[in-house]
């Protein structure tokens, strides 16, 4: 399984770091998670392309989670692809419908197929996937493949999600801030360092950055190290983990 991540910022912009963005493949399968402003244009830098992705799983409706969706359903609809399947929590087919209410043009362009998804198991893309409900300010699922990948999705850190990631291969888990800023609705160094302590997780991603952590990389490690000793890395746009590998 290679993970490929298209934008590892948040809804504030830095210049560097993209909005949220995804992109899983394995045998010729691929799967894009999220799909903020500027994914479209990373898929493209990607080598894969939007013509190539097919499936969009959702954790939520921020908008620094979707803002691309209608321009990747126009790219592909341009471009001669007929179909597009978007798969989220509950308030999935209603986001869709009020987005193409508002851009009626692109109503009927493609086969568009919207499914929605509760906490447990099923199947996207060929991949089998397990949804875990996490704390945030809409409601957002957490997703896990088999014992290879993990994604938070937006959330504070708890134990629960922390219980849910045990014996992943990587995780990518949101650090918005350090810990001098006072959040809710996301974890600080601190907060995750002190959920993860003593989970078995081949290695942590940090990702969903806002501009409060640039230059400070070095403490947020230092402040996780603290309480979770585990192999924790900050990621970064358009680098690709080969899992199988660990690499």
């Amino acid at each position: 399984m290679h993970v490929t991540f298209l934008g590892t910022g948040s809804a504030m912009p830095t210049g560097e770091r993209f909005q949220t963005g995804i992109l899983v493949q394995n045998d010729g399968r691929q799967l894009l998670i999220d799909c903020g402003s500027g994914v479209l244009h990373r898929l493209q830098q990607s080598g894969v392309g939007y013509e190539n992705v097919s499936t969009v799983l959702l954790t939520h409706h921020h908008l620094d989670h979707v803002a691309d969706l209608l321009p990747l359903m126009k790219a592909r609809w341009l471009a001669g692809e007929e179909h597009l399947e978007v798969v989220g929590p509950q308030g999935t087919k209603g986001l869709l419908d009020d987005l193409l209410s508002v851009h009626e043009y692109m109503q009927g362009k493609i086969d568009l197929q919207v499914r929605e998804v509760v906490p447990g198991e099923f199947t996207v893309a060929g991949f089998d996937v397990s949804a875990y409900e996490t704390r945030h300010s809409l409601p957002c699922l957490a997703y896990r493949f088999d014992d290879r990948f993990v994604f938070s999705g937006d959330s504070e850190a708890f134990a629960g999600l922390a219980n849910f990631a045990e014996g992943a291969a990587i995780l990518a888990h949101d650090c918005s801030f350090p810990d001098d800023v006072d959040v809710s609705n996301h974890p600080t160094p601190e907060t995750l360092g002190r959920e993860l302590a003593g989970r078995e997780i081949g290695r942590v991603y940090l990702t969903h950055l806002y501009p409060h952590t640039d230059g400070r990389h070095e403490e947020m490690l230092e402040s996780i190290g603290r309480q979770y000793d585990g192999d924790v890395r900050f990621a970064e746009d358009l680098k690709t983990i080969s899992i199988d590998q660990g690499s």
